[in-house]
């Protein structure tokens, strides 16, 4: 049923999809940043080596880079809820899995499966938002959701940090598990009506098929790299993903019309400018992170209450910044943002033993704030620029573009630390070699992040 115009003057229905929305954006963040922080706890009782440890990250934002976009589509027909339900509780359940895992190849499987979970659901809680609220009230949402969001990887650090040093690791995952089952209840009970806007067309099963496997091959490649087998897999990944845009020009009911992408400058561009954006910064809790504990031999606690200083600032300019892009043209402001986080990327790749943590914090605080005025515009620009019926697959479009920046961000890292480090423990006779993969790394993303300013600038004509 498409209850999309009904529910949109339901204003109970509108506060519930909200509330659904507001709470998942925070839930999968959340779960990041806390994981984060543990990776130190966790390598060491798994006894897991510093490739392995990025391959905990790595294993739960690839799953969701394949699966989101085929999610984003099988919403669109089937039902928005339906799909974020099932990916709610498919969520709980994986994590709940992590924390009982008693190995390092357990807790990776275990992270695929939740990643395959936040796939179902990060999309569809946009899409869910952009069926219900109006266009004029869209920037405002999309700014309170992402202030959700970076609310999720504010609180993250300290509980992380907290719950490692006075329950263990595991204890993360079991309050982040019920959370999500806690979500799950609340939007079964309260969240009334269904949005299938493409109800009628049919799925493209094979297409998925061809994509994900494309897509898992060539982020795979890029793990092993630079071994002759990952430039192999790359190659067969993007051989796949040509293949995959040929079949779809083809179908009827394409997961993903090529045609919005080379004629609709708006979203293709500002897609780009995501990509870009996630993959220079993706990483950078990670980094800090253990170069708080590992360099600055902070505890996990104290860490964990520095890294807040990025996502407090996202949490509160991101609703000032969607509301900024209702009335200002949001590539403008999106690229302003974008500036920030070339300065902060710049400012890291300088890290030393000596670096005081005033001048980390500040950087930090400089990307949180940077961020927020690139996100909530950005975001509202690729959902400005199509009709309603491609909400699904634009929010999938977009998820996807951020899960493989995430993926591209983590990736590099991973690489530098087997060139840099090996694939061994970070004991303290390595801190040195760690700390200088930690800058080449940052130095990789400083020029990477400046193209990023020139894509935010896309047209600025929106529907």
């Amino acid at each position: 049923m498409n209850a999309g115009a009904d529910a949109r003057l339901d204003e109970t229905t509108r506060k519930a999809a909200l509330v659904a929305a507001l709470a998942s954006s925070f839930l999968s963040p959340f779960m990041v940043s806390l994981t984060n922080i543990g990776l130190p706890a966790i390598a060491a009782d798994l006894r897991m080596d510093a490739v392995a440890m990025t391959l905990i990250v790595m294993a739960y934002v690839v799953p969701g880079a394949m699966f989101v976009l085929p999610c984003g589509k099988m919403a669109d027909i089937w039902g928005r809820k339906k799909v974020f339900l099932w990916g709610m509780m498919f969520f709980s359940v994986s994590t709940l899995l992590c924390a009982v895992s008693t190995s390092g190849p357990m807790l990776i499987a275990a992270r695929c499966l939740q990643g395959t979970g936040s796939a179902m659901i990060y999309g569809n809680g946009i899409a869910i938002l952009m069926s219900v609220f109006s266009a004029a009230e869209r920037g405002k949402v999309l700014g309170m959701a992402l202030a959700s969001v970076y609310c999720g990887l504010a609180v993250g650090p300290p509980v992380g940090g907290f719950l490692t040093q006075q329950w263990g690791w595991r204890s993360m995952f079991f309050t982040a598990g019920f959370a999500g089952v806690a979500i799950t209840a609340w939007v079964f009970a309260r969240l009334k009506g269904e949005w299938a806007e493409a109800t009628g067309e049919r799925f493209d099963f094979v297409g998925s098929v061809v994509y994900c496997a494309a897509l898992g091959v060539a982020l795979y490649g890029f793990r092993l790299l630079p071994a002759g087998m990952g430039f192999l897999s790359l190659a067969l990944g993007i051989a796949g993903l040509a293949t995959f845009l040929k079949w779809e020009t083809r179908f009827d009911f394409p997961m993903l019309d090529w045609k919005l992408l080379r004629h609709n400058r708006v979203f293709a561009l500002s897609n780009l400018a995501a990509l870009i954006n996630y993959g220079a910064t993706s990483a950078i809790g990670l980094l800090i992170s253990l170069y708080l504990q590992y360099t600055k031999h902070l505890s996990p606690r104290t860490a964990g209450m520095i890294l807040i200083a990025q996502p407090v600032m996202q949490a509160m300019f991101s609703p000032y910044a969607g509301r900024l892009s209702d009335r200002i043209d949001p590539r403008k402001v999106a690229a302003v943002g974008m500036s920030c986080t070339v300065i902060g990327l710049l400012c890291f790749a300088f890290l030393a033993d000596g670096t005081p943590l005033w001048l980390v914090i500040c950087t930090l605080a400089l990307h949180g704030f940077g961020f927020a005025l690139f996100s909530s515009p950005n975001t509202n620009a690729i959902m400005g620029s199509v009709d309603t019926r491609l909400y699904g697959v634009a929010s999938g479009v977009s998820s996807t573009m951020r899960l493989l920046g995430n993926s591209f961000s983590i990736g590099i890292a991973m690489l530098i630390f087997s060139l840099y480090v090996g694939q061994v423990q970070i004991t303290p006779e390595r801190y040195h070699a760690f700390l200088k993969s930690v800058r080449v790394i940052f130095v990789m993303f400083f020029f990477f992040s400046g193209f990023g300013v020139f894509a935010s600038l896309a047209p600025a004509e929106r529907r």
